[in-house]
């Protein structure tokens, strides 16, 4: 009797130790200007992302996660090498990304994961580190994408949304060796500029006002010079393209008539109310807010595919499903659209992990984490270490709930790309818990703000009396970091461009 109790025991010993040891899954979704303020399960008031919210009800959310550098390409590159812009190469989106650098998916493949990258890659080289891959073009149109794939490009009829979960999930069904662990990296072009619907929500929200951020007509003041001269304002730089004056050049005949049936009435009606002033700007609002989360109707009811097929395989038990984005974004906030901004909105981007057992369903973090952690937290999870030149940290432990007692307390974060589109300077600073500075380095100015007080960002306190103190310790905090980070100086030279004044347009 004793002797089977002690076999038994064994046997359950014997089989738990198999299930943990048993090798993870990871399944990466990742959207382009997926602002965390579009997503319900972070409290939006604009929209449901009903499927996003399934993996924050059994995962962990992730309510302080930011990015090294908000704008596509350097993002990507981030995530793929766990360093920051300046040792990766990947300073602005013109660049071409060095595919024969160290990169995590190379990293998995030597520990035997098979690997996929599917749907936006926007590096310019081709993926490298991946035993599939079928990319975008570019940014890729929202229509009828021709992709690119080793073995040449294929060209695909279909709304790219559902396009890029289509082949996800074709590879995750016959593609791969089902006798491996895979990481698949399944990126959206959506919703990134110019957000064009799926035929499904053509006419969503047609019926509805979405409401508007508090900061729609911020004036820019008590802030320098750079919050006022840029080019991403709703009211003075969406283009005829953007507001859906026209229609996409690329559809079927099909697709234009449902895009002509959903788009030429709301034009018409357009044009016989004259709009002007501030009438014109609130209908550019609605106008563009609405066609952004029709995109994300798009991306959320794909995502509920995947996470179905997990589900209906079994796969889900031992799959971490992680949602993110390449940065945040900018829906009316100061007036703007866009990101590249060290401001919250472009800076803070959605982080949802879901990983069966390990994380405590429904929970929440506020630890200041950011996408240069990727890297090894990917490496962690399949059980490889991370080599000692990435620089950000798995967040693994947080994942567990168990904070590191020296988990960092400040964020670093330098913009590069200007001049260029949308005319944002370059800058760089330091994020603690509570305050911000950044430093517009080409006009040697500075701001500060205290987020608790301030939350919006809408008056620098740099110079302000009673703030020495804390200002002094950020600059200090701001060297450390710079230090610690290998980042050069920027030695161009400082620049003040003339301002330029603010012309009103219609249409």
């Amino acid at each position: 009797m004793l002797k089977n109790m002690i076999k038994i025991h064994l046997s359950l010993f014997a089989l738990v130790f198999a299930l943990e040891s048993k090798p993870l899954n990871v399944l990466f979704i990742f959207t382009d200007d997926h602002a965390y303020q579009a997503i319900s399960a972070y409290g939006s008031n604009r929209n449901k992302t009903p499927n996003i919210d399934r993996i924050a009800k059994d995962g962990m959310l992730f309510n302080r996660a930011f990015v090294t550098n908000s704008i596509c390409a350097p993002s990507r590159a981030v995530i793929l090498t766990g360093k920051h812009s300046h040792l990766n190469g990947q300073l602005t989106n013109g660049q071409r990304f060095d595919g024969e650098q160290q990169t995590f998916p190379k990293l998995l493949q030597n520990k035997g994961y098979q690997t996929a990258m599917i749907g936006k890659w926007h590096l310019k080289s081709d993926p490298t580190g991946f035993d599939f891959w079928q990319v975008l073009q570019g940014q890729g149109p929202y229509y009828n994408p021709p992709m690119n794939t080793a073995q040449g490009v294929k060209k695909i009829t279909g709304y790219t949304t559902d396009v890029i979960t289509d082949v996800t999930l074709e590879w995750l069904k016959n593609g791969r060796d089902k006798n491996k662990p895979f990481f698949v990296m399944s990126q959206h072009k959506a919703p990134h500029r110019n957000w064009q619907p799926g035929p499904k929500y053509l006419t969503k929200y047609d019926d509805v006002e979405i409401p508007e951020p508090t900061t729609l007509r911020d004036n820019y003041k008590n802030r320098l010079e750079p919050a006022s001269t840029q080019a991403m304002t709703i009211d003075q730089h969406l283009s005829a393209s953007d507001l859906k004056l026209k229609a996409p050049g690329n559809l079927t005949p099909e697709q234009k008539t449902k895009w002509d049936a959903a788009y030429r009435p709301k034009n018409e009606a357009l044009e016989e109310a004259n709009l002007e002033g501030d009438d014109l700007f609130k209908w550019k609002y609605q106008r563009y807010v609405k066609d952004y989360l029709r995109c994300i109707d798009s991306v959320d009811e794909n995502i509920g595919r995947l996470l179905d097929y997990l589900d209906e395989t079994g796969l889900a038990e031992n799959t971490v499903v992680i949602y993110s984005s390449d940065q945040g974004w900018y829906l009316g906030e100061h007036g703007w659209y866009d990101k590249r901004w060290m401001y919250e909105e472009s800076f803070r981007t959605p982080l949802i992990v879901r990983w069966p057992g390990v994380t405590q369903a429904g929970s929440k973090n506020a630890d200041l984490v950011q996408n240069l952690d990727y890297a090894q937290t990917f490496l962690d999870i399949c059980g490889v270490k991370s080599p000692k030149d990435m620089q950000g940290a798995s967040i693994v432990p947080l994942l567990k709930g168990k904070k590191p007692k020296d988990w960092r307390k400040s964020l670093y974060y330098q913009y590069y790309e200007y001049p260029g589109a949308h005319s944002v300077r370059r800058h760089y600073g330091v994020r603690t818990d509570r305050y911000k500075l950044i430093h517009f380095y080409m006009l040697d100015g500075w701001e500060l703000y205290d987020l608790k007080k301030d939350p919006n960002e809408l008056n620098s306190l740099y110079g302000k009396k009673g703030y020495e103190k804390i200002t002094s310790e950020l600059k200090d905090e701001l060297t450390r970091l710079r230090k610690l980070y290998q980042v050069p100086e920027d030695t161009r030279p400082l620049v003040r461009a003339p301002r330029e004044p603010r012309k009103k347009k219609k249409g």
